[in-house]
């Protein structure tokens, strides 16, 4: 847009684009910084900003900046007496480019633009504008007051492209929305609060399923600066009681965020400009919220080894942010006690802040119109199938609100917003579901085979695998969506039980990812049966984030130290849960039969499982290279050192492959047959000891 403006308009002296600093994650402020040729000290990408701006230089032509620098640079009060310096441009033909214009510009900030470049030219970007319903800031003309709204601002809407539009071209997900109702006749009217405990032992009893065993994270949503303190507070508490009565509870990883008062800080008060409720809060016994923050941002550096202070408040919310969107890493690459599961908030973070492994929103504040619709799609952005929406739960019974805001900004479609913006309900798709296990029966039956795990691997032929392949991953599918609703009712539960019981989907599960694994190697290979070549496994699906590596290993050990007749998971039981899951696909049957070397009643600590895991791996491997180098005429130790050597860089060397075979003295046709027969019984191998990582060079030999 700022190219084509500048190309068509050869006049125009300069074109800033304008984004929110707090919009920045870490990566991208970096970025940013360094386009700016500036450094992290604000004063200093100033003074940068507006030297560009006085710049006769055609790279100085376009700008990104940040609307607090702007602002800065616009303050008659600023030291540096910038806006003096920037007087020759004043009457110029500038133009303006707002993103998230909803927020910057209905304050101080647009007022200052306005009057200093009366001849710019201004453009805003927003997901939610502001309507007459929706707006809050009042204008007065004569005696006549009014409000303020984004056409008031900027006149004519140039194009529309609203998030019914998004929802439904699959940019973004819809909502489930949880009306969160407490047992009792003295329920709360809607808007009223719930007690503060109430909440939390709700979050602390729904988060693991809304968030698929804390695969994603969550923000909670809360009226008032005290109010977020208090819930900090809180559950700090009730954690501690729980941890107290059950060893095993595991406590959520809590982070609360809110503005400092400002106390003369240009830099604060820039950004308290789109914080209302906030910047209220802290007129308010300031010297209670800053040693609140305080005690907050040094609970913080306790729990993941950090050095913030409120004097570098925006370092330490840069980190918040950081660590939510490190949920993507799975935890054998980043440790679950470095990620965040539940950050409170108050208005930063509920606008502008995007992070795909964000999928719960607690609300306990009252929302409406474009705060309730920006609160709600930090939850929406699109990862795969295991996020098939974003997870509200609604403390405040605010149905109306939600429905008016829909009403609002659904553009076209008003009579079919509910439709397109929310999710079915827990009984429509548990009727789904029921459906999708019933076409896998038939199509087990149309087999010849009974409705049962174990006669799967009794089909025949690619183009039966394949089907079933397709059937049951819409099973699992669909109860992955089921399993995220947090108003699911025991009836509910009992009646998915009954069609598809929780220890046959288990199993289900197991061969599936057994049945994928042999079709996704004929993929591999080349299989040119298209019923194989289009198939996509959705492994994501069968990898649940609560099983992992070490999870198994302390199961394995409590197996073993069970007495015999007392343990809570059978043998069966235990390969089942690790058969079912796909981040074991390439270890399951080295884990398998290792448990069947052990017996209940060992007593052995999980120390001693996992050095003895290793050790029976190790063993596994050898033996099954000394038979490849038997087969092959190779000597055991130089095949061991060629496979060490891969492994140790990651980089497959054909002149080693040569130097291998060299002993054998094979001419070039015999040779090249033997290298392709033992490429082929050593690529699985290779594989499962690369752990998931790629061998580069290796592709060569899988054609």
């Amino acid at each position: 847009m700022a190219s084509t403006l500048l190309k068509d308009n050869p006049d125009i002296e300069k074109c800033l684009f304008v984004v929110d600093r707090k919009d920045l994650d870490r990566q991208t402020r970096e970025e940013f910084n360094r386009f700016q040729e500036g450094c992290v000290e604000e004063n200093t990408n100033t003074v940068t900003l507006v030297r560009r701006l006085l710049s006769d230089d055609y790279a100085d032509k376009v700008i990104v900046t940040t609307i607090q620098k702007l602002g800065l640079a616009l303050d008659d009060g600023n030291k540096r007496n910038y806006k003096e310096r920037l007087e020759p441009l004043s009457h110029k033909r500038i133009v303006f480019i707002f993103d998230e214009c909803h927020r910057s510009q209905f304050g101080e900030n647009h007022k200052a633009i306005k009057e200093f470049f009366p001849n710019a030219q201004l453009f805003g970007f927003t997901g939610t504008p502001i309507f007459e319903e929706n707006a809050t800031y009042r204008q007065i003309e004569g005696r006549k007051a009014s409000y303020k709204t984004t056409v008031d601002l900027f006149q004519k809407e140039l194009h529309a492209y609203t998030i019914t539009h998004a929802i439904e071209d699959e940019n973004v997900l819809r909502f489930h929305i949880d009306y969160f109702k407490p047992e009792g006749v003295n329920a709360p009217q809607p808007g009223e609060a719930l007690t503060k405990q109430a909440v939390v032992e709700a979050i602390l009893e729904k988060h693991d399923p809304a968030t698929t065993g804390r695969k994603f994270n969550a923000f909670l949503a809360t009226a008032s600066i005290n109010d977020a303190i208090a819930y900090y507070n809180l559950f700090k508490e009730v954690q501690a009681e729980k941890q107290a009565e059950d060893e095993n509870f595991q406590p959520l990883n809590i982070a609360c965020v809110f503005s400092p008062p400002a106390e003369g800080n240009k830099d604060v008060q820039q950004l308290q400009e789109d914080l209302p409720q906030e910047k209220a809060d802290n007129q308010k016994e300031p010297d209670k919220k800053k040693a609140a923050l305080k005690a907050i941002v040094t609970d913080y550096n306790a729990c993941y080894g950090t050095n913030h202070s409120l004097t570098d408040f925006d370092l330490y919310y840069q980190d918040v942010q950081k660590r939510i969107k490190d949920q993507q890493y799975p935890n054998q690459d980043l440790p679950h006690a470095q990620k965040i599961d539940l950050v409170i908030v108050v208005d930063m973070l509920l606008t502008g802040f995007d992070s795909k492994y964000l999928n719960t929103l607690y609300v306990d504040k009252n929302l409406r119109y474009h705060g309730l619709i920006q609160a709600f799609s930090r939850t929406n952005r699109i990862l795969n199938d295991t996020k098939p929406y974003g997870n509200i739960l609604d403390f405040r019974q605010q149905k109306d609100g939600v429905d008016e805001a829909m009403t609002l900004f659904s553009g076209e479609k008003i009579e079919r917003a509910k439709e397109i913006w929310l999710v079915d309900s827990a009984p429509v798709v548990i009727s789904r579901l029921e459906a999708a296990v019933k076409k896998l029966d038939h199509f087990m039956q149309s087999e010849g085979l009974a409705y049962s795990p174990e006669e799967v691997p009794n089909l025949k032929g690619n183009a039966a695998r394949s089907l079933f392949i397709n059937h049951f991953k819409e099973v699992q599918r669909l109860k992955t969506q089921l399993d995220q609703y947090t108003d699911l009712t025991e009836e509910n539960k009992t009646t998915i039980e009954q069609f598809l019981p929780e220890e046959q989907l288990q199993a289900f599960r197991g061969v599936y990812l057994e049945t994928a694994q042999r079709l996704k190697a004929e993929q591999d290979t080349g299989d040119n049966n298209p019923k194989v070549q289009q198939l996509d496994f959705e492994f994501v699906l069968f990898a649940s984030a609560i099983i992992d590596y070490d999870y198994i290993m302390a199961l394995i050990a409590r197996y073993t130290q069970a007495k015999p007749g007392k343990e809570k998971m059978s043998r069966e039981q235990l390969i089942g849960l690790i058969q079912s899951d796909a981040k074991f696909i390439d270890e399951r049957k080295d884990i398998a039969a290792y448990i069947n070397t052990l017996e209940v009643g060992q007593g052995l600590s999980e120390d001693e499982i996992r050095v003895g895991y290793e050790t029976f791996k190790t063993e596994q491997n050898t033996r099954q290279l000394a038979k490849i180098a038997a087969k092959y005429g190779l000597e055991s130790a130089a095949l061991q050192a060629f496979v060490d050597g891969i492994l140790q860089r990651m980089i497959f060397d054909g002149d080693q492959l040569i130097d291998l075979l060299a002993p054998l003295g094979l001419g070039w046709k015999a040779r090249t047959q033997k290298e392709l027969g033992l490429m082929a019984d050593l690529i699985p191998l290779l594989h499962k000891l690369a752990l998931g990582r790629e061998i580069s060079g290796l592709s060569a030999y899988e054609q």
